[in-house]
């Protein structure tokens, strides 16, 4: 898992609520035990007609969306069935974040544990956001702020393991990894 500190991106607006997982990564690609190529299948259903050709109007197909690396979504976002392919494919295509007013709490914690940042925001700036697709925002794990280009500076909630986690780069099994040897001192008083 890489660090995350800062990101400074465009964004993407997918308006929909209600976007669960099987929307995200559709059952049919979670064949695979490994995250590599999962973001060409990253919305298929909505990305690609019945021949495989990409749909002209979709977000992601748009040309403005290229290199953006934040998702604006609709309320109650990764909804449904708790599949790690779904963070995994949204990371493989290029994205470090998801803002929206609702994320599923399943969703929420596998994309933290794979280094993707969760972003609640309130209603209002989740509309302005909409409103403005392809803006560029800046996110501060540090500081858990959302900077957007008029000025303001939204606070967002993240757990301090969490918040540990994406700024050191590690995983859960990372952050015990480099415990180990107080971990065995401990095992060898007990």
């Amino acid at each position: 898992m890489h660090a995350f500190t800062h990101l400074t991106s465009r964004t993407v607006v997918l308006a929909d609520a209600n976007i669960d997982t099987d929307r995200i990564i559709p059952a049919r690609f979670l064949t695979t035990t490994t995250r590599d190529g999962l973001g060409k299948q990253l919305f298929a259903d909505w990305r690609y007609d019945a021949n495989g050709a990409p749909r002209a109007d979709f977000a992601l197909n748009q040309p403005t969306a290229a290199g953006c690396q934040v998702l604006v979504a609709g309320r109650n976002f990764g909804c449904g069935s708790s599949r790690e392919h779904a963070p995994w494919a949204l990371m493989d295509h290029g994205f470090r974040a998801v803002i929206s007013t609702e994320i599923a709490d399943i969703f929420r914690s596998n994309a933290l544990k794979n280094g993707l940042l969760p972003v609640l925001v309130p209603e209002a700036v989740s509309a302005w956001l909409m409103q403005h697709p392809g803006v560029e925002v800046t996110l501060d794990v540090a500081a858990r702020t959302l900077a957007l280009p008029d000025g303001r500076q939204v606070s967002f909630p993240l757990e301090a393991f969490a918040q540990h986690c994406l700024l050191e780069g590690v995983d859960e099994l990372g952050y015990l990894l480099a415990r180990a040897a107080q971990i065995e001192a401990y095992e060898r008083r007990a």
